[in-house]
C-alpha cells in the first residue's frame, strides 16, 4: 500500500468574533463567505491552511455577525518546493478542513443561544484556486 503525500497534524481555531446584536429572533438568512489562504514552509515541509469564514446579515458584508478563523497544518513525505506540491492538494486539504469548520460554526452560534448557523454540505473544490493565489511561501 502506498503511503499518502500529506497528513493532516491537527487544526485550531485561534480567531472567533460573535456579534449576534442584530440578529432577530428566527431570522436565518446569512450571507456566507470563506476565504482560504495558505502558507508553505520549505524548512518544515509544511502548510498551514487558514480558512476565514465569516457570515453576515444580508447586505451588512462589512460588519459580520459571525468571523471563524480555523487553521489546519499538514505535512508532506516528498516536498521540497511549492512546485512540487501535488495539484489534487489543494482541494483535498479544503475538503478535510471544512467539516470542522461546519461542526464549530454550527456549535458555537448554538451555545451563544441563537438559532444555529447550519452550514450544508458543499462542493469546495471552486476554492482550490483561490487558495493558490493567497499562498504566502516561508522559509
Amino acid at each position: 500500500m502506498k503511503e499518502a503525500s500529506f497528513s493532516l497534524i491537527g487544526y485550531k481555531f485561534p480567531i472567533v468574533k460573535l456579534d449576534m446584536s442584530k440578529v432577530k429572533a428566527g431570522q436565518n438568512e446569512f450571507g456566507l463567505n470563506i476565504l482560504p489562504e495558505g502558507e508553505f514552509s520549505i524548512k518544515k515541509k509544511s502548510f498551514l491552511l487558514r480558512f476565514v469564514f465569516t457570515a453576515f446579515l444580508n447586505g451588512e458584508e462589512v460588519n459580520p455577525c459571525v468571523e471563524i478563523t480555523c487553521e489546519g497544518m499538514f505535512t508532506f513525505k516528498e516536498v521540497v518546493t511549492i512546485d512540487d506540491i501535488p495539484a489534487y492538494f489543494y482541494a483535498n486539504s479544503i475538503a478535510i478542513l471544512f467539516p470542522y469548520v461546519r461542526a464549530f460554526v454550527s456549535t458555537v452560534t448554538l451555545q451563544a443561544n441563537f438559532q444555529p448557523i447550519v452550514l450544508p454540505t458543499m462542493n469546495l473544490s471552486g476554492l482550490s484556486n483561490t487558495l493558490k493565489e493567497h499562498i504566502k511561501v516561508i522559509e
